[in-house]
């Protein structure tokens, strides 16, 4: 996923990194998260195209009030960015059920979630998709809407919509590989440093990376910027929930209004394409601690 990423919001995440030591949340919450509650038990929205769902409204306010119960909070400058960055996911109300962590360590842990969730396969241009069952029943909405439009709604690609761990890795290395061989090759790195780094797991080689991106080493793939913002590192894509869908017309304002509409939105402003389920009208989102903002003519948002 190549990005549009200002430079005030990459400079703020080079910033955010700047002292790390270790990345992997654990039980703990830090000191400047509280210890998140569960959101108030709800009624159904009166919105027509979101009715019928038992958890599309709450009464707590404010983006920690509402994680799930029992998430496992980050503890370190790395994860507090990947919360920030992708972390509107762990909102998603509307019968569907969000992960509890911020990264899942390997396909086991991954495996083991998507197994306990309803789910519902489609399939579109000829891609067949499976997602949380809720999430598709909206995508299917927004299609027929679409369709009565003259619009249409695609996905981009075969894994538009669910993945599996070992798919973020065959990601994660079409950035890390090619950056490997240039940094080597430009001399700021050694062969036997490069080895070293791909001889590690996935989960571990992304803590070193990003230290290595504080040295203005970047793993994007135009080597400009830090490899976040080009693709999600191992274990922290939304695709891996099941709660996000990667949507070949996203330059058209009215497919984004469409999908909106059936609780669909925008959330990593460096991913234009990206969709994630969040199954409430957009009048509730505030009151989850997502904020407005706006980027290029696009609305995303994102965790207060």
């Amino acid at each position: 996923m190549e990005t549009n990423k200002t430079n005030g919001l990459i400079a703020a995440a080079l910033i955010a990194l700047t002292g790390l030591a270790c990345w992997s949340p654990t039980e703990r919450p830090s000191a400047d998260t509280p210890t998140p509650r569960p959101s108030a038990s709800s009624t159904p929205s009166n919105t027509n195209q979101m009715s019928g769902n038992s958890n599309t409204q709450t009464t707590a306010t404010g983006f920690t009030a509402n994680l799930p119960e029992g998430f496992k909070a980050p503890t370190d400058d790395a994860g507090r960015l990947l919360l920030k960055e992708y972390g509107a996911v762990f909102m998603a109300r509307g019968g569907v059920t969000p992960p509890k962590t911020v990264v899942f360590r390997d396909q086991a842990e991954v495996t083991a979630f998507q197994n306990s969730l309803k789910t519902s396969s489609e399939s579109i241009s000829g891609f067949n998709l499976e997602l949380q069952a809720a999430a598709m029943d909206g995508l299917r909405k927004a299609i027929a809407d679409a369709k009565a439009a003259g619009l249409s709604i695609n996905p981009r690609d075969k894994d538009s919509a669910k993945r599996s761990y070992d798919e973020t890795i065959e990601l994660w290395n079409s950035r890390v590989d090619p950056a490997l061989k240039h940094w080597v090759s430009n001399g700021k790195m050694t062969q036997a440093q490069a080895d070293k780094l791909k001889s590690l797991s996935p989960y571990e080689q992304v803590r070193e990376v990003l230290k290595l991106e504080q040295q203005g080493i970047y793993f994007a793939k135009d080597l400009s910027k830090s490899i976040i913002y080009s693709v999600a590192p191992p274990g922290t894509s939304q695709h891996l929930s099941m709660l996000a869908m990667d949507v070949k017309e996203h330059e058209d304002p009215k497919v984004r209004d469409i999908l909106a509409k059936h609780g669909w939105y925008q959330t990593v402003i460096s991913d234009l394409p990206h969709f994630t389920y969040l199954g409430v009208p957009d009048s509730e989102l505030s009151k989850l601690g997502l904020k407005k903002t706006s980027d290029n003519g696009r609305t995303f948002w994102i965790p207060e």
